[in-house]
């Protein structure tokens, strides 16, 4: 039973997240091979080129294709083209649909770091799939709000710097007690090829880990 949690699921590169199931949705698509172009929902927590990709949107995209962005990015998507009934700008605390896909947008922030202030208002995600709700956290610390996200599956970025460190995550999964969990933003970009392990190490044995990112 446990398998169902992470059917369909992948973490491409770095932060970017497909999902596959009754809709094929990604997250922040960054440094993709391929062209797929099979991407019925897009989502994008925020602003900086490892997240917001514009070369790598286009290798998923399709002409019917919907995006959802926080609200400060909404005006770049629509200058690429997408279709203005299928760009939907978002801030925290608010929820939609998407393709069918229902979705609410969550706080992403930094607490004492510089690089992901609280005024941006940048989120991360809850996105309902195959019956599963995904938290996709985007760069964050552990804060009063994430503390509180309901989820099935949380993917949470552990290479600190920018984002939480593997302790620092493993504290939030610990508190949020989702099924699954998966670390991503390490390895890559920043952080250690280690951390993800690291991460598994310091969750409870109740909650199953998979360490879905290649190097």
């Amino acid at each position: 039973m446990k398998e169902k949690w992470f059917k369909g699921l992948s973490v491409l590169y770095h932060s970017a997240v497909k999902i596959t199931g009754e809709q094929v949705v990604y997250l922040d698509p960054y440094a993709l091979q391929g062209e797929p172009r099979d991407g019925d929902v897009i989502f994008i927590t925020h602003g900086h080129y490892d997240h917001f990709s514009k070369e790598d949107l286009e290798k998923v995209r399709k002409a019917d294709s919907w995006i959802v962005v926080p609200e400060d990015l909404k005006k770049e998507a629509l200058s690429m083209g997408f279709s203005r009934e299928r760009v939907i700008g978002v801030r925290p605390g608010e929820k939609g649909r998407a393709a069918g896909v229902a979705f609410e947008a969550v706080w992403a922030y930094n607490k004492e770091k510089p690089f992901h202030p609280k005024e941006n208002q940048w989120v991360g995600y809850v996105v309902t799939l195959n019956g599963i709700r995904y938290y996709i956290a985007g760069d964050t610390d552990m804060t009063e709000e994430n503390r509180n996200i309901s989820c099935d599956v949380a993917l949470v970025p552990v290479g600190g710097t920018y984002t939480m460190d593997p302790s620092e995550a493993a504290a939030l999964v610990n508190e949020l007690k989702p099924t699954g969990a998966v670390p991503t933003h390490y390895g890559c970009i920043v952080g250690n090829k280690e951390d993800g392990d690291a991460f598994k190490k310091r969750l409870s044995s109740e909650i199953d880990c998979r360490l879905l990112l290649s190097f």
